[in-house]
């Protein structure tokens, strides 16, 4: 059942092959047209599926508080790139700094306390 439907799909293929080609040699100024026509209705239809649906799903306010979400994480995690005239002693002391503040553990990880002491017990008898 599968062989044949995959083999229908193909023909089905081949002849909308042959028919825009056919159609593009016969008449070019017909066939761009309908190509234009074909690209302004896709456009309207987007436009309406995408004001209408896709743009309530997501109320405004809930919008604006993702905007100051994704604004305070860029402002977290930003990366000091600023290019200054600094000597090198200056640049090493100012690595250092931040070289320090990346080592902080961030908050959500923590360290969980295993059984150690239970192994250690073991090892030494």
């Amino acid at each position: 059942m599968r062989n044949k439907f995959s083999i229908f799909i193909y023909i089905v293929i081949a002849l909308a092959i042959v028919g825009v080609v056919s159609s593009l040699f016969t008449n070019p100024i017909k066939f761009i047209s309908n190509i234009l026509l074909m690209l302004v209705v896709g456009a309207v239809i987007f436009a309406l599926v995408y004001f209408f649906v896709i743009k309530r799903r997501l109320p405004s306010n809930e919008m604006k508080k993702y905007k100051q979400a994704v604004r305070q994480s860029k402002q977290k995690y930003k990366q000091h790139t600023s290019v200054s005239t600094k000597t090198p002693h200056q640049k090493k002391h100012s690595l250092t700094k931040i070289r320090t503040k990346t080592k902080k553990r961030p908050d959500h990880l923590r360290v969980i306390d295993g059984n150690k002491s239970k192994r250690k017990k073991r090892d030494s008898i």
